[in-house]
């Protein structure tokens, strides 16, 4: 009985030693977004295919556009047709509704448009069978967030997009985070073909997942279409054409000399250095935060871009 009682003891006595240890690892700040990124290594980023980046210059600067054919392939190759057609070439930001959607294509498309001067889509298609969802494809990499969601059974990050998936259905699918840029189509579900595109600008409509296809997202330039002008009709379109922004060019990365290109790298989701930065969102203490939120939501995490260092560039 005696041993049992001394060994209680300095097991208590550890205990209590050990606190002061463990209080002072707790009460350390959490590593910042921009510290964590400064200790990744090179293999955490990764260099976006140039058949999926998009250069949209407009008047105030270039929006950068990933697309996603693994999640919408068919929306994709016609995206890509339609730019190396030079179809986006001179059309307009048509509508920025606020706390929504920045929206781009034909303005004589629109419902008060001159249907006679619609630009002819070439050899792109008109009608596009709707991928909303996929199949969940256990080869795509796929970082899962741990504290549930309204609107999915499951959420998480694949392939660097937020995206959500159902088990039980067996699909999954791209969600309407800020920045995500999706098709806008007619009531229809196949009329959606590209050819007018939207980047959602405010809290995320999620209520739209499912329902519309999203083709990609804005790796850079959100400023340039959230800072816009909103719209004074309903749904944020212009009442004057003066008012649309003009859209100077539309290039894929494939198709702009190699040296020429704007280079840009983004986080692996499936990296280490992802996971502490949702660990950070999650359980991110300071001086300010001095109360942990012990939870994160999808689209209130940002999957970091950055333009590669010399030594990166010189290894591409």
């Amino acid at each position: 009985m005696l041993r049992r009682h001394l060994i209680a003891a300095l097991a208590l006595t550890s205990t209590l030693l050990a606190l002061p240890t463990i209080a002072a690892e707790q009460s350390k700040p959490t590593p910042t977004a921009k510290e964590l990124l400064a200790k990744s290594t090179s293999a955490e980023w990764r260099t976006p295919d140039p058949q999926n980046l998009i250069f949209m210059q407009l008047p105030t600067g270039r929006v950068v556009i990933e697309l996603a054919p693994d999640f919408t392939p068919l929306h994709a190759a016609n995206i890509r047709t339609l730019v190396r057609q030079h179809y986006f070439d001179g059309l307009a930001i048509i509508r920025v509704q606020d706390n929504f959607v920045t929206q781009w294509g034909d303005p004589n498309d629109d419902d008060n448009g001159d249907k006679s001067k619609i630009r002819p889509l070439g050899k792109a298609s008109k009608t596009l069978p709707p991928e909303f969802t996929r199949p969940i494809d256990p080869k795509l990499a796929w970082t899962a967030l741990p504290d549930g969601d309204v609107y999915a059974p499951e959420v998480g990050f694949s392939e660097g997009f937020p995206a959500a998936r159902d088990p039980a259905s067996g699909q999954e699918w791209l969600t309407h985070c800020y920045g995500a840029v999706g098709v806008a189509r007619d009531v229809a579900p196949e009329t959606g073909n590209g050819s007018s595109l939207y980047a959602v600008i405010g809290q995320a409509p999620r209520r739209l997942d499912r329902n519309l296809a999203i083709a990609g997202r804005v790796l850079e330039g959100m400023p340039l279409l959230s800072g816009l002008p909103r719209g004074a009709e309903p749904m944020g379109f212009y009442t004057k054409p003066a008012q649309r922004i003009t859209i100077g060019s539309v290039r894929l990365a494939a198709d702009i000399p190699a040296k020429d290109r704007p280079a840009l790298e983004v986080l692996r989701t499936d990296s280490p250095t992802f996971a502490a930065l949702i660990e950070a969102k999650r359980n991110g203490h300071n001086a300010f935060y001095a109360l942990p939120a012990g939870k994160v939501d999808l689209c209130s995490i940002d999957v970091p871009v950055r333009e590669p260092t010399p030594a990166a560039k010189a290894a591409h």
